[in-house]
């Protein structure tokens, strides 16, 4: 393992405002808000407080001001961030962000969660923090071969904490990072204390009977779903098919890349009109910026590809998954993309002994409500490491 520090030569970022400065904007309908993609004068204004007023150099610090490591795994390099508490009892805590989030997502609840003392918390509820970048994604930088699936990856996360010497700790995820927690933890079920989820896809039973008895507001969180794979899973068939012809459009041009993440921070937070309603406008550039100055924009795209056949858009359903050998908690935001239904959730996980739905919040849940976060993941490790 090798220690890393983030050191982005000015070259880049003087290549970035020239981008910018020089950027062809497109026509656009009139009159339609968000309906038809992010709209112009939205992301014009942005683009011009990112060229302008964003500061990167202060990000840079605020991430190097954590103890970062690369390190080789199966062939491929992985960044990682790793926090260790002051409290000698902390419990080890592996977090896996998704797309398009990155490690910058959880920022805000490192200090909560190594040092409760400190936040005004308990020092019994320390953390010791593990928050890899995924292969392909950000710092880690592209993945050098083919065949980075979900399976590969939880593998990869088992060898990086066994590395770290962590014999028993609790995996967190969500977005995609749920699925490789999921799959971690029946992987690593020997050294996994229970795992935590932000996110989860319940899709109903083909058996029609099944949705008999069902409250009104199940029915909803089954509307919504639908509504999302008709009209919002656009992205993910793209890059589950087309990867690379995307990475052109996206490694070229700055203002295509800001508009291909931030509308999914629209459409998945718990935002009101515009997507700093519910998450501040410097880490959505922060994060934006882990994805262009590595040039990740195609890399992460091929994790769809290499998942297609378990996507909720596979021609096929996904095959049910295995029994989980260790406690589940679920954390249920409102506005997020998709939303579980228990009765089903529990039929594929028996073993979830915590489940809490918040009044607010959505997909991004530790940079939007980075209280709540840490107060659920507290309250998991109190059942299952304590």
């Amino acid at each position: 393992m090798k220690p890393f520090r983030i050191a982005v030569p000015q070259a880049d970022l003087d290549d970035l405002a020239r981008r910018l400065a020089d950027t062809r904007w497109p026509a656009e309908m009139p009159d339609c808000g968000w309906d038809r993609g992010v709209p112009l004068d939205y992301l014009r204004e942005l683009a011009d407080y990112w060229r302008t007023s964003y500061d990167w150099r202060a990000a840079e610090a605020k991430l190097n001001s954590y103890p970062q490591f690369t390190t080789e795994i199966d062939g491929a390099n992985v960044h990682f961030l790793h926090v260790r508490s002051p409290e000698p009892t902390a419990v080890p805590l592996l977090i896996s962000h998704g797309w398009p989030g990155s490690v910058v997502e959880f920022l805000d609840v490192i200090g909560p969660l190594t040092d409760p003392r400190a936040h005004g918390g308990d020092p019994a509820d320390a953390f010791h923090l593990v928050i890899p970048a995924l292969p392909g994604f950000g710092f880690s930088g592209p993945a050098r071969e083919p065949g980075w699936n979900v399976p590969r990856i939880a593998a990869a996360w088992a060898e990086l904490m066994r590395r770290l010497g962590y014999q028993r700790y609790i995996p967190q995820g969500g977005d995609v990072g749920s699925w490789i927690t999921l799959t971690l933890a029946g992987l690593d079920a020997e050294h996994v204390a229970g795992a935590h989820v932000n996110f989860l896809f319940t899709a109903p039973p083909p058996d029609p009977a099944a949705l008999a008895g069902l409250a009104p507001g199940d029915r909803e969180r089954l509307e919504l779903l639908a509504r999302f794979l008709a009209d919002g899973s656009g992205y993910m068939l793209l890059q589950a098919t087309r990867p690379q012809t995307l990475a052109y459009g996206l490694t070229d041009s700055p203002v295509g890349q800001l508009a291909w993440i931030v509308e999914k921070f629209r459409e998945w937070s718990d935002s009101a009109k515009v997507p700093e309603d519910a998450i501040d406008r410097d880490r959505i550039l922060t994060n934006v910026m882990v994805y262009w100055l590595t040039a990740t924009a195609g890399s992460s795209a091929q994790f769809y590809y290499e998942t297609a056949d378990q996507l909720p858009t596979a021609p096929t359903p996904p095959a049910a998954p295995p029994p989980l050998p260790v406690p589940l908690g679920v954390a249920v935001f409102p506005r997020d993309s998709a939303r579980p239904v228990r009765r089903f959730a529990e039929a594929a996980f028996p073993n979830i002994v915590q489940w809490h739905e918040f009044d607010r919040g959505g997909h991004f849940a530790a940079l939007e409500e980075p209280d709540l976060f840490v107060d659920d993941l507290r309250a998991f490790a109190r059942l299952v490491a304590r």
